[in-house]
């Protein structure tokens, strides 16, 4: 369970993608990863470790093999932001006897989980400097705000109540006396002068701390699982790999929930970007290698409901604890196809990682991932992969506290595998 309890504490210290970039690249440095700029001329060698970031909510890892040949790449791919509510540029609204901050939805989260629990704000404050701006991390790491129920009595939601985000799931911040120092909260919590704030994108985050229950504590629950479980898993792959033949790259993006396409989002050029700038390194050419290289897309996937099997394929029916998930979509929503889902399973099975298989119901249209969008922009082979779970886009997800250890097992074989391709036909080294 060592991983198990790794992957909560990390969420614990990650209230925001911006939080989960920092933490993640921390963890590099501590590996021996070389951090790049994007402003600069990269200097990158066999046997390197490197990573670079994007607006501070993106980054891009890789290690380059000793003996690396024409440049191939076996990247992760995932994404650090979840589902939340974002703090307007105006925060506080007016409201006499109470004090409430304005918000609007981030992606698209089940609504009543964030009810009557306890919350708080994180992201970063750009803070006017001598030479400019600066961006500085915030965690106002207290309970500070609610958005209440209405008494049943009053309007019961038992009834089928839909909730309008611009009136029941407003957070309650303080009293009337409270008004006027949200912004002071967060410069302090910052340790910046309020009046140095220039800009700021702060996020709501849920204070209840992960757990690990069950009868035989079996099951995890926690904030965030989708998707920095799998960010999580990709990152402890990626620096317990041994070297392989190919490039190992982690690519950890932002503003999946909202479709991608940001700057720092899958949609944009950052992957493809710093692949041709490997390639360029290495003497490759980038359409070479990604005919050679392969993706996986790691984006958690539903686990039947205990309450509602029937929502569930009737032949695709993921479990908790039994495995890494590979999903398929007609409609190509998932990127899996028969190639990159056989060359998969193998190296599962070479790796004694047990695997499973997730479509929606005929008649359910389902979500969507970041495979497909990045691949628009540098094509290869790709598998949609996740961990299977519960209550995806709740404030609080469950999944299984045994499944961490079959995502990191999975990815890290994956890294030390080389690919030969010729059409359909795939040689796993």
């Amino acid at each position: 369970m060592e991983h198990t309890k790794a992957l909560l504490e990390f969420i614990k210290n990650t209230p925001s993608c911006f939080h989960a970039v920092t933490n993640i690249c921390a963890n590099l440095c501590r590996e021996g990863y070389t951090e790049l700029h994007e402003s600069e001329m990269w200097d990158i060698i066999p046997g390197g470790k490197y990573y670079v970031t994007r607006n501070g909510s993106s980054v891009v890892a890789f290690s380059v093999p000793e003996n690396i040949g024409t440049p191939k790449f076996m990247i992760a791919a995932s994404h650090s932001d979840s589902p939340s509510f974002k703090i307007k540029d105006t925060p506080e609204l007016d409201g006499g006897m109470y004090t409430r901050i304005s918000t609007e939805r981030y992606g698209g989260m089940i609504l009543d989980s964030w009810l009557d629990r306890p919350l708080s704000a994180a992201g970063r404050l750009l803070v006017r400097t001598e030479d400019g701006v600066s961006s500085k991390l915030v965690d106002i790491d207290r309970d500070i705000m609610l958005i209440p129920h209405v008494a049943v009595h009053m309007e019961n939601p038992n009834n089928g109540k839909t909730y309008n985000p611009a009136s029941d799931m407003i957070p309650l911040y303080g009293d009337g006396a409270a008004k006027g120092s949200f912004m002071k909260l967060a410069a302090e919590s910052a340790g910046v002068d309020a009046d140095d704030i220039v800009a700021h994108e702060l996020f709501l985050y849920n204070r209840q701390a992960p757990s690990l229950w069950g009868a035989n504590g079996e099951f995890i629950s926690s904030p965030k699982l989708d998707d920095l479980e799998c960010a999580f898993s990709s990152m402890c792959a990626l620096t317990s790999a041994n070297p392989g033949k190919a490039v190992a790259v982690m690519f950890v993006a932002d503003n999946e929930e909202v479709g991608s396409t940001t700057k720092q989002g899958a949609g944009s050029t950052f992957l493809y970007d710093t692949l041709s700038r490997i390639c360029d390194a290495l003497g490759g050419d980038i359409r070479i290698a990604a005919a050679q290289s392969m993706m996986l897309s790691a984006d958690n996937a539903h686990a039947v409901h205990p309450n509602n099997p029937g929502l569930s394929d009737p032949t695709h029916r993921p479990e908790m604890n039994k495995g890494v998930v590979i999903k398929y979509n007609a409609s190509q929503l998932y990127t899996t196809d028969a190639i990159s889902s056989a060359v998969f399973r193998e190296i599962c099975r070479r790796a004694d990682v047990p695997t499973q298989v997730f479509a929606n119901r005929s008649d359910m249209r389902g979500g969507s991932t970041l495979g497909n969008i990045s691949n628009a922009q540098v094509s290869m082979s790709a598998v949609d992969i996740g961990l299977a779970q519960l209550a995806m886009h709740s404030s609080y997800e469950t999944a299984g506290a045994h499944d961490v250890k079959h995502m990191i097992n999975a990815i890290k074989h994956f890294y030390e595998t080389e690919l030969i391709c010729r059409g359909a036909d795939v040689k796993i080294v």
